[in-house]
């Protein structure tokens, strides 16, 4: 499966379409629907399964990875915590099991930035007759174009305004994409600007609705759920990056040599620094994971955090390691290891990001 998703990875990073193809031979393998609870008919896959699958996906294709780990994500927050409408949710299950089902919340604005650092959306749920219409703007909402249903967060209309997330089936009218993605990174993963113009959704498909004020904001320390498998993504990219990195070493023989360069202290050297860096943070990020299946109680949402900031470090550091030793062929466009390096800029960028992330920490820290 990852061999089959890293042959087209190479066209989608160049065209930037909606790399629909890959993640059907992702819906083929089982994995879309991995974390499907057990009572609609999935197995059920927590926390360190998931990380496993975004880290193989990741190795071939991170784009695909990144919209496959949102589509993962909500169904294992329904499974640990059904909220849902049941006959909505159980109809999307059984859907999933038939084709790729997509879906992705749509939460950051142009006004508002991320969540993650606080404030609530500007865009409108108004009541109507028959439900909600809802309009406003939401930016980088990875797979849009693919996605059959948005999870859209908004401010009611009400004369005390509440904060939900409404959920929207991809093909309603009034839905367009506004901002194309044009990124150094993951340039098939469709993140782009979309508006919502009085997008009409029925009455009950809204979920986690509560008062307008603080609760309603991003909890940045309880995500350990996401932080870790995205974690784990890039570090598959990583590893992709490590494998080109080898395969080069035992190819490349210079006349002056006479032997591969993989034979040189310096190449040696090299290899082993970034598989110190790797397997170190796999080690975080795994075992993180189960400690978080297990239920135990000592693994804290700041080691999640703190895992999830070493990783993205040390991905980032080892894939830099392997572009600069080897120079300019490691920057060639079309080169797997120019891509990888490029992709591996976005580990760092998702929310919480490293500062939000270290605040939480330190705050703990100094008040255990």
């Amino acid at each position: 499966m990852t061999a089959r998703i890293a042959e087209l990875a190479p066209g989608y990073d160049q065209s930037g379409a909606f790399p629909a193809d890959s993640l059907r031979i992702a819906h083929e393998a089982g994995l879309l629907t991995a974390t499907i609870g057990e009572s609609y008919g999935g197995r059920g896959a927590r926390v360190e399964e998931s990380a496993r699958i975004l880290h193989r996906i990741g190795q071939g294709d991170p784009s695909v990875a990144l919209i496959a780990a949102m589509t993962l994500n909500t169904h294992a927050r329904q499974a640990a915590q059904p909220h849902w409408p049941e006959e909505l949710y159980a109809r999307v299950a059984k859907e999933s099991f038939e084709r790729p089902v997509l879906v992705n919340h749509a939460r950051v604005e142009p006004e508002l930035g991320s969540p993650a650092r606080g404030g609530l959306p500007s865009t409108l749920a108004r009541r109507t007759p028959d439900g909600w219409s809802l309009s406003g703007t939401k930016r980088f909402v990875t797979g849009a174009e693919g996605l059959d249903w948005f999870l859209v967060w908004a401010t009611t209309d009400e004369p005390e305004p509440r904060v939900g997330t409404f959920l929207v089936p991809g093909g309603s009218p009034g839905i367009e994409v506004t901002g194309r993605w044009d990124q150094l990174g993951l340039r098939a993963s469709g993140s782009h600007d979309v508006t919502f113009r009085d997008v009409e959704i029925p009455y009950e498909h809204v979920i986690g609705i509560g008062p307008y004020g603080a609760s309603a904001e991003q909890d940045n320390r309880a995500g350990a759920s996401l932080h870790l498998p995205l974690a784990a993504l890039y570090l598959g990219v990583a590893r992709a990056a490590q494998s080109f990195f080898h395969t080069f070493a035992h190819a490349r023989v210079p006349a002056n040599l006479g032997h591969p360069v993989a034979r040189t202290e310096r190449f040696r050297r090299t290899a082993g620094e970034i598989e110190v860096l790797l397997s170190a943070a796999e080690q975080l990020v795994f075992g993180g994971a189960a400690r978080v299946d297990a239920g135990d109680s000592a693994y804290t949402p700041e080691q999640a955090l703190g895992a999830r900031v070493l990783a993205d470090r040390h991905g980032v550091r080892a894939v830099e390691l392997a572009v600069r030793l080897l120079g300019n062929p490691g920057l060639a466009r079309g080169n797997p290891l120019e891509r990888h390096f490029r992709d591996i800029q976005c580990a760092p960028v998702h929310a919480p990001q490293e500062d939000i992330s270290l605040l939480a920490i330190g705050t703990k820290a100094l008040n255990p």
